[in-house]
């Protein structure tokens, strides 16, 4: 099974980022923020974890307010660098462990946290920040992989202290209940003190932070009994961040063991970075084998319903091209692009030669099979000028006429808007 093997605090400010660019590290006024990484750098390569899981938030980069979420975990095979603005940092994309980011998804809804999941979205400073000077890469690949958990602390209501630590206690659950044998890190990201907008701009207390950080290691129950505006007015709006280290907090053993710490306050953001190891046993098997059975509970016995598919992430990541494609549909430009010219339009999408097929074919049946969702059928059909009604007739292998005598009434219709509109 899955093992915890410690976790990592790092702050998240775009400084660190620019100082690395910059060239920076024997500068006087940013040598503190690399000597600080050294230990953790030593202790990545000696532990040599297989997976990071970094909890972070995206700071409006890819993620917009028209869809904004408590918690939602990143489910893709890769993660490319965002473009905060002015182009996306020099560096390669990371890999995703996606398997074991379906594994903590299906395992947090068991434990009755509504996740969201997310792909093909680049990861901001929130991520690229701290792992840039976490460990090297080699311009092409990292020698790790990630599953970022993306936090929603910017736009209120938000989370409270305590439900990130319970998150936390249910991530440690999800993880060692994994099957594979694989090492893995937590990472919490964001803080320390900082305020960034307002006539408070510039705000820091580096008091709080030194408590703060004590609370962290010897009494996280005491950090979680603080609400929203106390962290505001302790460590500055901005700096509320934090709560995501009670995440990591939560993951851990009661008991810790810290084995390194560093606080630094050059300009905006107290940077702070922190080593912890767990001092408890990981996971029985039979527990374990418990968790995973009440994992499967929802969906135990669905695969006797002939002819059921349930839209699983394992089903959504097979299908996850096809899907995109469908789903462009709904855009007017794109829709009369494929009308022009539906040869043209498939051959030049990012599709498998299979999944042309199965579109130019309007093969319903087959494209269920192979990982659609039917809601995006649909969408194929209304521009097809074919009804809702001759879908279903192919998912059953009948002919239209045929599958109408099994209705109640025999009407026609589809998401089409009406002809003219």
């Amino acid at each position: 099974m899955a093992t915890i093997i410690g976790a990592i605090a790092s702050s998240h400010t775009p400084t660190i980022g620019f100082a690395l660019d910059a060239n920076k590290q024997e500068d006087p006024a940013w040598k503190p923020i690399f000597d600080a990484y050294l230990p953790i750098r030593t202790w990545l390569e000696d532990k040599r974890p297989d997976v990071l899981l970094m909890i972070y938030n995206d700071h409006i980069t890819s993620f917009f307010f028209d869809h904004y979420s408590a918690f939602c975990l990143g489910v893709d095979d890769s993660y490319r660098v965002a473009d905060e603005g002015g182009g996306p940092r020099p560096m390669p994309a990371i890999g995703g462990h996606a398997a074991l980011s379906r594994h903590i998804v299906q395992s947090l809804m068991t434990d009755e946290f509504d996740m969201s999941t997310f792909r093909n979205k680049g990861l901001d400073h929130g991520i690229f920040s701290p792992l840039s000077v976490l460990m090297e890469n080699d311009g092409q690949r990292w020698p790790t992989k990630i599953v970022p958990l993306q936090v929603g602390v910017l736009q209120f209501p938000i989370p409270s202290a305590l439900r990130c630590y319970k998150l936390g206690q249910a991530l440690r659950r999800a993880i060692e209940s994994y099957p594979e044998d694989i090492k893995v890190a937590i990472v919490a990201t964001g803080g320390l003190s900082h305020q960034v907008h307002g006539e408070r701009c510039g705000f820091n207390n580096t008091p709080w932070d030194a408590e703060f950080l004590d609370l962290l290691e010897k009494d996280p129950i005491a950090l979680t009994r603080l609400t929203h505006a106390d962290y505001a007015r302790l460590g500055g709006m901005e700096g509320s961040e934090v709560i995501m280290w009670l995440v990591m907090r939560g993951a851990l053993s009661a008991s810790v063991r810290k084995i390194h710490q560093s606080y630094y306050l050059p300009s905006m953001c107290a940077i702070a970075t922190a080593i912890y190891e767990n001092e408890a046993a990981p996971m029985t098997e039979s527990d374990a084998a418990h968790h995973l059975h009440m994992m499967g509970s929802q969906l135990a016995g669905i695969s006797r319903l002939e002819g059921t598919y349930p839209y699983t992430l394992d089903r959504s990541a097979r299908g996850w091209k096809v899907n995109k494609f469908l789903h462009s549909l709904i855009d007017a430009g794109h829709r009369a692009t494929f009308r022009a010219d539906e040869d043209g339009t498939l051959a030049a999408a990012d599709l498998s030669d299979e999944e042309r097929r199965l579109i130019r074919n309007r093969d319903w049946r087959g494209l269920i099979h192979y990982g659609a969702i039917f809601f995006l059928l649909e969408k194929l059909a209304a521009l097809s000028g074919v009804p809702n009604p001759a879908i279903y007739a192919a998912m059953r292998g009948q002919s239209l006429e045929e599958f109408q005598k099994t209705r109640n009434q025999q009407v026609s219709y589809g998401v089409a808007a009406p002809a003219g509109n």
